[in-house]
Protein backbone atom coordinates (compact mmCIF):
# COMPACT_ATOMS: atom_id res chain seq x y z
CA UNK A 1 0.00 0.00 0.00
CA UNK A 2 1.40 3.54 -0.98
CA UNK A 3 1.31 7.08 1.39
CA UNK A 4 -1.91 7.97 -0.82
CA UNK A 5 -3.84 4.77 -0.56
CA UNK A 6 -3.03 4.48 3.33
CA UNK A 7 -4.74 8.68 4.09
CA UNK A 8 -7.32 7.96 1.60
CA UNK A 9 -8.17 4.54 3.49
CA UNK A 10 -7.94 6.40 7.01
CA UNK A 11 -10.34 9.27 5.43
CA UNK A 12 -13.19 6.63 4.15
CA UNK A 13 -13.13 5.02 7.56
CA UNK A 14 -14.59 8.05 9.34
CA UNK A 15 -17.52 7.36 11.10
CA UNK A 16 -20.12 10.00 11.10
CA UNK A 17 -20.13 10.58 14.83
CA UNK A 18 -16.17 11.02 14.01
CA UNK A 19 -17.29 13.98 12.00
CA UNK A 20 -19.63 15.52 14.23
CA UNK A 21 -17.12 15.02 17.06
CA UNK A 22 -13.98 16.72 15.22
CA UNK A 23 -16.99 19.55 13.66
CA UNK A 24 -17.57 20.06 17.64
CA UNK A 25 -13.66 20.71 18.72
CA UNK A 26 -13.71 23.75 16.27
CA UNK A 27 -11.26 25.07 14.04
CA UNK A 28 -9.87 27.46 17.42
CA UNK A 29 -8.76 24.42 18.84
CA UNK A 30 -6.74 22.59 15.70
CA UNK A 31 -5.27 26.48 15.05
CA UNK A 32 -3.68 26.27 18.30
CA UNK A 33 -2.50 22.61 18.19
CA UNK A 34 -0.75 23.66 14.72
CA UNK A 35 0.96 26.82 16.93
CA UNK A 36 2.10 24.71 19.41
CA UNK A 37 4.12 22.72 16.50
CA UNK A 38 6.11 19.46 17.16
CA UNK A 39 8.06 20.30 20.83
CA UNK A 40 5.83 19.51 23.55
CA UNK A 41 8.03 19.91 26.09
CA UNK A 42 8.12 22.74 28.48
CA UNK A 43 11.78 23.73 26.83
CA UNK A 44 9.81 24.38 24.00
CA UNK A 45 6.79 25.94 24.52
CA UNK A 46 8.63 28.12 27.62
CA UNK A 47 5.85 26.87 29.93
CA UNK A 48 8.97 25.77 32.21
CA UNK A 49 11.31 28.68 31.24
CA UNK A 50 11.44 32.13 32.04
CA UNK A 51 11.62 34.26 28.84
CA UNK A 52 12.38 30.83 26.41
CA UNK A 53 15.64 29.91 28.92
CA UNK A 54 16.48 28.81 32.05
CA UNK A 55 15.06 30.29 35.36
CA UNK A 56 19.11 30.63 36.04
CA UNK A 57 22.22 29.51 35.38
CA UNK A 58 22.35 25.92 36.00
CA UNK A 59 25.89 24.29 37.95
CA UNK A 60 24.48 20.29 36.10
CA UNK A 61 23.64 19.45 32.87
CA UNK A 62 22.25 15.72 34.08
CA UNK A 63 21.30 13.65 37.02
CA UNK A 64 22.06 9.91 37.95
CA UNK A 65 19.96 8.81 40.82
CA UNK A 66 21.29 5.44 41.98
CA UNK A 67 18.23 4.44 44.15
CA UNK A 68 18.84 1.40 46.74
CA UNK A 69 14.76 0.57 47.09
CA UNK A 70 13.93 -0.93 50.10
CA UNK A 71 15.59 1.18 52.89
CA UNK A 72 19.11 1.06 53.19
CA UNK A 73 19.93 1.48 57.14
CA UNK A 74 21.99 4.24 57.67
CA UNK A 75 22.94 2.97 61.48
CA UNK A 76 25.15 0.21 59.52
CA UNK A 77 26.18 2.22 56.54
CA UNK A 78 26.43 6.08 57.62
CA UNK A 79 25.64 7.41 61.01
CA UNK A 80 27.73 6.71 63.52
CA UNK A 81 26.23 6.51 67.11
CA UNK A 82 29.12 5.16 69.48
CA UNK A 83 27.35 5.86 72.57
CA UNK A 84 25.02 3.26 71.31
CA UNK A 85 27.95 0.48 72.10
CA UNK A 86 27.41 0.24 75.84
CA UNK A 87 23.11 0.45 75.01
CA UNK A 88 22.57 -3.17 73.15
CA UNK A 89 19.03 -4.54 74.55
CA UNK A 90 18.25 -1.34 76.84
CA UNK A 91 14.42 -0.29 75.80
CA UNK A 92 14.34 2.75 73.80
CA UNK A 93 13.46 5.83 75.95
CA UNK A 94 9.80 6.73 75.50
CA UNK A 95 11.06 10.27 75.40
CA UNK A 96 12.51 9.45 72.24
CA UNK A 97 9.77 8.07 70.58
CA UNK A 98 7.78 10.77 71.71
CA UNK A 99 4.43 8.85 70.71
CA UNK A 100 6.02 8.93 67.24
CA UNK A 101 3.88 6.76 64.83
CA UNK A 102 5.92 2.98 64.44
CA UNK A 103 4.51 0.22 61.93
CA UNK A 104 2.24 -2.67 62.89
CA UNK A 105 5.37 -4.98 62.33
CA UNK A 106 6.94 -3.94 65.62
CA UNK A 107 3.79 -2.12 67.47
CA UNK A 108 2.96 -5.27 69.33
CA UNK A 109 6.51 -7.05 69.83
CA UNK A 110 6.66 -8.50 72.74
CA UNK A 111 10.46 -7.50 73.73
CA UNK A 112 9.53 -3.78 72.51
CA UNK A 113 11.80 -1.87 71.10
CA UNK A 114 14.94 -3.13 72.49
CA UNK A 115 18.23 -0.60 71.18
CA UNK A 116 20.57 -2.52 68.65
CA UNK A 117 23.89 -0.80 67.83
CA UNK A 118 25.61 -1.58 64.81
CA UNK A 119 28.17 -4.23 64.55
CA UNK A 120 30.27 -2.65 61.90
CA UNK A 121 33.28 -0.44 62.50
CA UNK A 122 33.20 3.09 61.59
CA UNK A 123 36.15 5.10 60.05
CA UNK A 124 36.47 9.07 60.08
CA UNK A 125 37.61 10.53 56.18
CA UNK A 126 38.50 14.16 56.95
CA UNK A 127 37.83 16.62 54.34
CA UNK A 128 37.84 19.08 56.59
CA UNK A 129 37.26 19.53 60.89
CA UNK A 130 33.90 16.87 60.41
CA UNK A 131 35.01 14.72 58.14
CA UNK A 132 32.46 12.13 56.86
CA UNK A 133 32.29 8.59 58.71
CA UNK A 134 31.79 5.21 56.50
CA UNK A 135 31.08 1.65 57.47
CA UNK A 136 33.84 -0.72 56.62
CA UNK A 137 30.81 -2.06 54.86
CA UNK A 138 31.74 0.24 51.70
CA UNK A 139 35.49 0.01 51.89
CA UNK A 140 35.28 0.82 48.00
CA UNK A 141 32.93 4.19 48.18
CA UNK A 142 35.42 5.58 51.27
CA UNK A 143 37.99 6.09 48.40
CA UNK A 144 35.93 8.80 47.11
CA UNK A 145 34.54 10.38 50.61
CA UNK A 146 36.35 13.60 49.82
CA UNK A 147 33.91 14.21 47.01
CA UNK A 148 30.84 13.20 48.86
CA UNK A 149 27.92 15.31 50.26
CA UNK A 150 26.31 13.28 53.27
CA UNK A 151 23.05 13.94 54.42
CA UNK A 152 22.17 12.32 57.46
CA UNK A 153 18.93 14.92 58.36
CA UNK A 154 16.73 13.73 55.04
CA UNK A 155 13.30 12.69 55.91
CA UNK A 156 9.81 11.99 55.02
CA UNK A 157 5.85 11.09 56.14
CA UNK A 158 5.54 7.84 54.60
CA UNK A 159 6.38 5.21 56.48
CA UNK A 160 5.52 1.82 54.38
CA UNK A 161 7.35 1.19 50.90
CA UNK A 162 4.76 1.34 48.07
CA UNK A 163 3.78 5.54 49.08
CA UNK A 164 7.33 6.28 50.19
CA UNK A 165 8.85 5.51 47.07
CA UNK A 166 6.16 6.97 45.13
CA UNK A 167 6.74 10.13 47.57
CA UNK A 168 10.07 10.60 46.56
CA UNK A 169 9.91 9.47 42.88
CA UNK A 170 7.17 11.87 42.26
CA UNK A 171 6.33 14.29 44.86
CA UNK A 172 3.13 12.58 46.31
CA UNK A 173 2.24 9.38 48.06
CA UNK A 174 -0.93 8.94 45.66
CA UNK A 175 -0.21 7.42 42.44
CA UNK A 176 -0.27 9.06 39.47
CA UNK A 177 1.67 12.07 39.34
CA UNK A 178 4.78 12.55 37.04
CA UNK A 179 8.41 10.83 38.53
CA UNK A 180 11.16 13.11 38.51
CA UNK A 181 12.59 12.31 35.46
CA UNK A 182 9.58 13.50 33.61
CA UNK A 183 9.57 16.65 35.03
CA UNK A 184 13.04 16.93 34.20
CA UNK A 185 12.47 15.80 29.95
CA UNK A 186 9.01 18.02 29.96
CA UNK A 187 11.13 20.98 31.30
CA UNK A 188 14.90 20.60 30.01
CA UNK A 189 14.01 18.72 26.93
CA UNK A 190 17.11 16.28 25.35
CA UNK A 191 20.62 16.88 24.68
CA UNK A 192 20.79 13.62 22.26
CA UNK A 193 17.58 13.31 19.91
CA UNK A 194 19.10 9.56 18.98
CA UNK A 195 18.23 8.53 22.69
CA UNK A 196 15.95 8.95 25.09
CA UNK A 197 15.41 11.86 27.48
CA UNK A 198 14.91 9.66 30.47
CA UNK A 199 16.33 5.94 31.22
CA UNK A 200 16.34 3.45 33.84
CA UNK A 201 17.83 0.20 34.46
CA UNK A 202 17.13 -2.22 37.04
CA UNK A 203 20.19 -3.93 38.93
CA UNK A 204 19.88 -7.33 39.72
CA UNK A 205 19.57 -8.27 43.61
CA UNK A 206 20.50 -11.74 45.32
CA UNK A 207 17.57 -10.80 48.36
CA UNK A 208 13.89 -10.66 48.12
CA UNK A 209 12.42 -7.43 46.04
CA UNK A 210 9.99 -5.05 46.68
CA UNK A 211 7.99 -4.68 43.53
CA UNK A 212 8.30 -1.40 41.04
CA UNK A 213 5.61 -0.14 39.15
CA UNK A 214 6.45 1.86 35.78
CA UNK A 215 4.55 4.38 36.86
CA UNK A 216 8.01 5.51 39.34
CA UNK A 217 9.82 6.53 35.96
CA UNK A 218 6.06 7.55 34.39
CA UNK A 219 4.83 10.41 32.78
CA UNK A 220 1.72 11.03 34.55
CA UNK A 221 -0.42 13.71 33.72
CA UNK A 222 2.33 14.70 31.04
CA UNK A 223 2.53 14.20 27.38
CA UNK A 224 3.22 10.64 26.86
CA UNK A 225 6.88 11.00 25.69
CA UNK A 226 8.21 12.17 28.97
CA UNK A 227 8.39 8.96 30.09
CA UNK A 228 11.37 7.08 31.43
CA UNK A 229 12.69 3.98 28.98
CA UNK A 230 13.35 1.10 30.75
CA UNK A 231 16.37 -0.56 29.55
CA UNK A 232 16.53 -4.22 29.68
CA UNK A 233 19.27 -6.42 30.34
CA UNK A 234 18.66 -9.65 28.21
CA UNK A 235 17.08 -9.83 25.02
CA UNK A 236 16.87 -6.56 22.93
CA UNK A 237 17.40 -3.39 25.97
CA UNK A 238 14.26 -1.99 24.71
CA UNK A 239 11.19 -3.94 23.52
CA UNK A 240 10.75 -4.45 19.63
CA UNK A 241 13.79 -2.87 19.49
CA UNK A 242 14.48 -5.16 16.60
CA UNK A 243 12.46 -5.93 13.26
CA UNK A 244 11.01 -8.47 12.24
CA UNK A 245 12.60 -11.91 10.55
CA UNK A 246 11.58 -10.53 6.95
CA UNK A 247 11.42 -7.07 7.52
CA UNK A 248 14.11 -4.52 6.62
CA UNK A 249 15.55 -0.74 7.61
CA UNK A 250 13.65 -0.06 4.63
CA UNK A 251 10.50 -1.69 4.81
CA UNK A 252 10.40 0.02 8.39
CA UNK A 253 11.01 3.28 7.64
CA UNK A 254 8.14 3.60 4.75
CA UNK A 255 6.01 1.88 7.30
CA UNK A 256 6.38 4.70 10.14
CA UNK A 257 6.03 7.45 7.10
CA UNK A 258 2.85 5.83 6.70
CA UNK A 259 2.07 5.96 10.13
CA UNK A 260 3.30 9.27 10.63
CA UNK A 261 0.92 10.62 7.31
CA UNK A 262 -1.99 8.71 9.05
CA UNK A 263 -1.21 10.55 12.57
CA UNK A 264 -0.89 14.16 10.96
CA UNK A 265 -3.91 13.74 9.77
CA UNK A 266 -5.61 12.89 12.96
CA UNK A 267 -4.02 15.36 14.41
CA UNK A 268 -5.25 18.05 11.70
CA UNK A 269 -8.33 16.87 12.73
CA UNK A 270 -8.53 16.68 16.07
CA UNK A 271 -5.65 18.95 17.28
CA UNK A 272 -4.71 15.78 20.05
CA UNK A 273 -1.24 16.99 20.81
CA UNK A 274 -0.75 13.43 22.07
CA UNK A 275 -0.95 12.08 18.57
CA UNK A 276 2.03 14.31 17.95
CA UNK A 277 3.99 12.78 20.76
CA UNK A 278 2.71 9.48 19.33
CA UNK A 279 4.71 10.78 16.20
CA UNK A 280 7.81 11.53 18.26
CA UNK A 281 8.24 8.16 19.88
CA UNK A 282 7.74 5.88 16.87
CA UNK A 283 10.49 8.05 15.26
CA UNK A 284 12.46 8.12 18.60
CA UNK A 285 12.23 4.23 18.29
CA UNK A 286 13.62 4.14 14.42
CA UNK A 287 16.99 6.03 15.50
CA UNK A 288 17.03 3.79 18.70
CA UNK A 289 17.60 0.68 16.45
CA UNK A 290 20.91 2.42 15.64
CA UNK A 291 22.39 4.15 18.83
CA UNK A 292 20.64 1.40 21.41
CA UNK A 293 23.00 -1.45 20.66
CA UNK A 294 26.07 0.62 20.03
CA UNK A 295 25.14 1.95 23.64
CA UNK A 296 25.22 -1.38 24.62
CA UNK A 297 28.28 -2.70 23.39
CA UNK A 298 31.15 -2.63 25.67
CA UNK A 299 33.77 -3.81 23.71
CA UNK A 300 35.02 -0.65 23.00
CA UNK A 301 36.23 -0.24 26.99
CA UNK A 302 38.93 -0.44 28.21
CA UNK A 303 40.72 -3.22 30.39
CA UNK A 304 41.89 -0.40 33.21
CA UNK A 305 37.88 0.24 32.72
CA UNK A 306 36.50 -3.27 33.78
CA UNK A 307 39.34 -2.72 36.98
CA UNK A 308 37.88 0.09 38.04
CA UNK A 309 34.26 -0.87 38.28
CA UNK A 310 34.84 -4.75 38.86
CA UNK A 311 34.48 -7.89 36.70
CA UNK A 312 31.24 -7.94 37.60
CA UNK A 313 30.69 -4.84 35.15
CA UNK A 314 30.70 -7.87 32.04
CA UNK A 315 28.00 -8.99 32.99
CA UNK A 316 24.73 -7.41 31.55
CA UNK A 317 22.59 -6.72 34.88
CA UNK A 318 24.42 -6.47 37.53
CA UNK A 319 24.46 -3.11 39.48
CA UNK A 320 27.91 -2.64 38.40
CA UNK A 321 27.31 -2.76 34.80
CA UNK A 322 24.35 -0.79 35.21
CA UNK A 323 26.66 1.87 36.81
CA UNK A 324 29.33 1.72 33.47
CA UNK A 325 26.37 2.37 31.55
CA UNK A 326 24.83 5.19 33.10
CA UNK A 327 28.49 7.06 32.35
CA UNK A 328 27.70 5.78 28.87
CA UNK A 329 24.51 7.04 29.07
CA UNK A 330 25.47 10.45 30.42
CA UNK A 331 28.36 10.69 27.70
CA UNK A 332 26.03 10.46 24.51
CA UNK A 333 23.59 13.58 25.97
CA UNK A 334 20.96 11.77 27.96
CA UNK A 335 19.66 14.02 30.75
CA UNK A 336 18.40 11.56 33.45
CA UNK A 337 19.42 8.46 34.36
CA UNK A 338 17.99 6.24 37.07
CA UNK A 339 19.48 2.74 38.50
CA UNK A 340 16.83 0.81 40.77
CA UNK A 341 18.93 -1.39 43.02
CA UNK A 342 16.05 -3.40 45.54
CA UNK A 343 16.30 -5.67 48.25
CA UNK A 344 17.46 -3.63 51.17
CA UNK A 345 14.40 -4.18 53.21
CA UNK A 346 16.06 -6.08 55.68
CA UNK A 347 13.48 -6.77 58.42
CA UNK A 348 14.89 -9.94 59.92
CA UNK A 349 18.64 -10.64 58.54
CA UNK A 350 20.08 -7.46 57.89
CA UNK A 351 23.79 -7.78 58.75
CA UNK A 352 23.09 -11.15 56.49
CA UNK A 353 21.72 -8.97 53.72
CA UNK A 354 23.55 -5.94 54.36
CA UNK A 355 26.65 -7.39 53.49
CA UNK A 356 25.66 -8.69 50.41
CA UNK A 357 23.86 -5.60 48.91
CA UNK A 358 26.67 -3.26 49.95
CA UNK A 359 28.48 -5.83 47.93
CA UNK A 360 26.78 -5.63 44.91
CA UNK A 361 27.15 -1.42 44.88
CA UNK A 362 29.96 -0.42 46.81
CA UNK A 363 32.59 -0.71 44.14
CA UNK A 364 29.95 0.41 40.99
CA UNK A 365 29.14 3.73 42.98
CA UNK A 366 32.66 4.48 44.17
CA UNK A 367 33.93 3.82 40.54
CA UNK A 368 30.96 6.05 38.67
CA UNK A 369 32.22 8.61 40.75
CA UNK A 370 35.44 8.63 40.08
CA UNK A 371 35.38 7.93 36.48
CA UNK A 372 33.38 10.92 35.83
CA UNK A 373 35.80 12.63 37.75
CA UNK A 374 38.63 11.64 35.51
CA UNK A 375 36.56 11.83 32.40
CA UNK A 376 36.20 15.83 33.79
CA UNK A 377 32.27 14.75 33.46
CA UNK A 378 31.36 15.07 37.38
CA UNK A 379 31.49 18.76 37.50
CA UNK A 380 28.03 18.91 35.86
CA UNK A 381 26.78 15.47 36.69
CA UNK A 382 25.05 15.36 39.83
CA UNK A 383 24.80 12.11 41.55
CA UNK A 384 22.59 10.74 44.11
CA UNK A 385 22.37 7.98 46.30
CA UNK A 386 19.43 6.82 48.79
CA UNK A 387 16.70 4.95 49.54
CA UNK A 388 12.76 5.79 50.05
CA UNK A 389 13.84 5.98 53.93
CA UNK A 390 15.92 4.85 56.87
CA UNK A 391 16.07 1.85 59.65
CA UNK A 392 15.03 1.82 63.41
CA UNK A 393 17.84 1.84 65.89
CA UNK A 394 15.55 -0.81 67.74
CA UNK A 395 15.71 -4.50 66.88
CA UNK A 396 13.21 -5.82 65.18
CA UNK A 397 12.75 -10.05 65.46
CA UNK A 398 15.65 -11.71 67.27
CA UNK A 399 18.11 -9.35 69.04
CA UNK A 400 21.51 -10.93 68.93
CA UNK A 401 25.05 -8.72 68.53
CA UNK A 402 25.77 -11.25 65.29
CA UNK A 403 22.07 -10.93 63.26
CA UNK A 404 19.30 -8.32 63.33
CA UNK A 405 16.70 -7.04 61.90
CA UNK A 406 15.64 -2.98 61.60
CA UNK A 407 12.34 -1.64 60.86
CA UNK A 408 10.81 1.08 58.71
CA UNK A 409 12.43 4.83 59.87
CA UNK A 410 11.09 7.87 58.07
CA UNK A 411 12.00 10.48 60.72
CA UNK A 412 15.39 10.23 59.38
CA UNK A 413 17.88 8.81 57.07
CA UNK A 414 21.00 9.13 55.23
CA UNK A 415 21.46 10.46 51.11
CA UNK A 416 25.14 11.63 49.99
CA UNK A 417 25.17 13.67 46.99
CA UNK A 418 28.24 14.17 44.30
CA UNK A 419 29.36 16.54 41.62
CA UNK A 420 26.73 19.12 39.73
CA UNK A 421 27.06 21.75 42.32
CA UNK A 422 27.39 20.23 45.28
CA UNK A 423 29.58 20.69 47.83
CA UNK A 424 32.11 18.08 48.52
CA UNK A 425 33.61 16.00 51.96
CA UNK A 426 30.92 17.46 54.33
CA UNK A 427 28.28 16.09 56.29
CA UNK A 428 25.05 18.29 56.68
CA UNK A 429 22.37 17.82 59.56
CA UNK A 430 22.66 15.67 62.56
CA UNK A 431 20.67 13.26 64.47
CA UNK A 432 20.50 12.35 68.42
CA UNK A 433 22.49 9.84 70.39
CA UNK A 434 19.99 7.16 68.93
CA UNK A 435 19.70 8.14 65.37
CA UNK A 436 16.29 8.99 66.10
CA UNK A 437 15.59 12.27 65.75
CA UNK A 438 17.00 15.12 63.77
CA UNK A 439 18.54 18.12 66.54
CA UNK A 440 20.67 20.79 66.35
CA UNK A 441 24.23 21.37 65.61
CA UNK A 442 24.69 21.37 69.26
CA UNK A 443 23.27 18.35 70.09
CA UNK A 444 20.13 20.15 71.96
CA UNK A 445 16.28 19.01 70.17
CA UNK A 446 15.22 20.48 67.75
CA UNK A 447 12.52 23.24 68.14
CA UNK A 448 10.40 23.26 66.26
CA UNK A 449 10.12 19.57 65.01
CA UNK A 450 10.91 19.18 61.57
CA UNK A 451 7.89 19.20 59.95
CA UNK A 452 7.28 19.56 55.90
CA UNK A 453 5.30 22.60 56.49
CA UNK A 454 7.84 24.70 57.91
CA UNK A 455 11.54 23.89 57.20
CA UNK A 456 14.15 24.18 59.37
CA UNK A 457 17.74 24.84 59.23
CA UNK A 458 19.41 21.41 59.42
CA UNK A 459 16.85 19.30 57.50
CA UNK A 460 16.03 18.16 54.64
CA UNK A 461 12.45 16.61 53.22
CA UNK A 462 12.27 15.08 49.97
CA UNK A 463 10.82 17.86 48.56
CA UNK A 464 13.98 20.22 49.39
CA UNK A 465 15.63 17.16 47.78
CA UNK A 466 13.54 17.71 44.75
CA UNK A 467 13.62 21.30 44.68
CA UNK A 468 17.49 21.18 44.88
CA UNK A 469 17.90 19.03 41.87
CA UNK A 470 15.70 21.07 40.13
CA UNK A 471 18.04 23.84 41.19
CA UNK A 472 21.05 22.73 40.34
CA UNK A 473 19.86 22.19 36.59
CA UNK A 474 18.95 25.60 35.98
CA UNK A 475 14.80 25.25 37.38
CA UNK A 476 13.23 27.20 40.03
CA UNK A 477 10.76 24.29 41.14
CA UNK A 478 7.82 26.58 41.99
CA UNK A 479 7.64 27.53 38.48
CA UNK A 480 8.02 24.30 36.94
CA UNK A 481 4.24 23.49 36.39
CA UNK A 482 1.85 21.75 34.45
CA UNK A 483 -2.02 22.45 34.35
CA UNK A 484 -3.87 19.63 34.95
CA UNK A 485 -7.98 19.12 36.00
CA UNK A 486 -7.81 23.00 37.01
CA UNK A 487 -4.82 23.36 38.91
CA UNK A 488 -1.24 23.89 38.16
CA UNK A 489 0.43 20.55 39.77
CA UNK A 490 4.30 21.11 40.30
CA UNK A 491 7.07 18.46 41.76
CA UNK A 492 7.32 19.79 44.85
CA UNK A 493 3.30 19.85 45.45
CA UNK A 494 2.89 23.41 47.54
CA UNK A 495 6.11 22.66 49.41
CA UNK A 496 10.12 22.31 48.80
CA UNK A 497 12.90 24.33 50.17
CA UNK A 498 16.65 24.57 47.67
CA UNK A 499 19.16 23.66 50.20
CA UNK A 500 21.88 26.67 49.37
CA UNK A 501 24.15 25.19 52.27
CA UNK A 502 24.55 22.37 50.41
CA UNK A 503 25.83 24.11 46.82
CA UNK A 504 29.26 25.17 46.66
Amino acid sequence: MNLSDALHRQQLATTRRQLFGRTALGLGTASMAGLLGDELSAAGTGAATTGGGLHHMPTAKRVIYLFMSGGPSQHDLWDYKPKLADMFGEQLPAEVRDGQRITGMTSNQKSGLPLCPSKYKFTKHDNNQDGVWISELLPHTAKVARELCVVHSTFTEAINHDPAVTYIQTGSQIAGRPSLGAWLSYGLGSMNEDLPHYVVMHAHSKHAEQSLFNRLWGPGFLPADHQGMLLRSSGDPVLYLSNPPGVTSSDRRNQLDALAAINQEQHRHFGNPEILARIKQHEMAYRMQTSVPELMDFSSESESTFELYGEEARTPGTFAACCLNARRLAERGVRNIQIFHRGWDAHGRLPTEHESQCKDVDQGCAALVHDLRQRGMLDDTLVIWGGEFGRTVYCQGNLTRENYGRDHHPRCFTVWMAGGGIKAGITYGRTDDYGYNIVNADGSPMIPRPEKEHWTPGTMHIHDLNATILHLLGIDHRKLTYRYQGRDFRLTDVDGHVMHDLIA
